[in-house]
């Protein structure tokens, strides 16, 4: 529900940068309190590695522009696109979740019904893992020849070598990552998950660490033509470990 009970809550319409549940005063909507990453909020986080959409109702105390005079209304689904960690307005640590409208007429997050019962019944899913495919990012992977900077693993398919480009710090708002040479990873798929979704993270000596626990696991392969930028890898650590 987006009606005004959280300070940090942004709404644009199509995009909303929605706070995750708890540690905030109901009267007033300012957070007194750091935020766990359970229940609700786990449930956010789970529905975006699942692709599951979210109904949205907004209030009246919300974003005038884009809530109802009076009273609730629902407003649709929407999909948990990216999920972070960050201090607040009031300097106490939330959870934070980009949510995007569904496209009524995309035929991957708005599937055709499923075909009747019968011999051999099919199922439709969807996924919100947004892969982005620029010259900058195909330069990255030319460069690696489609080769996994974390595990060295090179797909094939039928057609040629697979690989995804991965920007550490993310494109788009709140983050405003840049698109550049410098901020982007030559991933496989697995390991681009793991990044995106926190599991992942790069120190500041280009070692790959588990966020988790914090322990270093193995350097990062980075080619002598690929300049790095330790900031943006910085940020994506902050953005799902908390920080004093």
């Amino acid at each position: 529900m987006v009606s005004g009970g959280y300070e940090d809550d942004e709404d644009d319409g199509e995009t909303i940068i929605y706070t995750g549940h708890g540690g905030n005063d109901p009267a007033s909507g300012k957070q007194i309190a750091d935020q766990a990453f359970t229940e609700g909020n786990l449930a956010l986080a789970i529905s975006a590695d699942h692709g599951l959409p979210i109904r949205v109702v907004r209030g009246s105390r919300g974003d005038r522009s884009h809530s109802p005079s009076t009273g609730y209304r629902y407003d649709g689904l929407y999909y948990v696109e990216r999920y972070w960690q960050e201090r607040g307005k009031s300097g106490f640590l939330v959870w934070r979740y980009r949510l995007v409208a569904e496209p009524s007429t995309n035929p991957t997050t708005n599937p055709p019904p499923a075909p009747p019962p019968g011999p051999a019944t099919r199922a439709y899913s969807s996924t919100q893992r947004v892969v982005h495919n620029t010259a900058v990012t195909e330069w990255v992977k030319e460069l690696y020849d489609c080769t996994c900077q974390v595990c060295g693993l090179r797909l094939m398919t039928a057609a040629a070598a697979y690989a995804e480009g991965a920007h550490l710090r993310p494109l788009g708002r709140p983050h405003n990552g840049p698109d550049s040479v410098d901020n982007v990873l030559c991933l496989c798929p697995n390991d681009h998950v793991l990044i995106d979704r926190g599991a992942l993270g790069i120190d500041d000596s280009w070692n790959l660490i588990d966020l988790k626990s914090g322990a270093t696991l193995a350097p990062l392969t980075v080619h002598p033509q690929h300049v790095l930028d330790l900031g943006h890898a910085a940020y994506h650590r902050g953005m799902f470990v908390s920080r004093s």
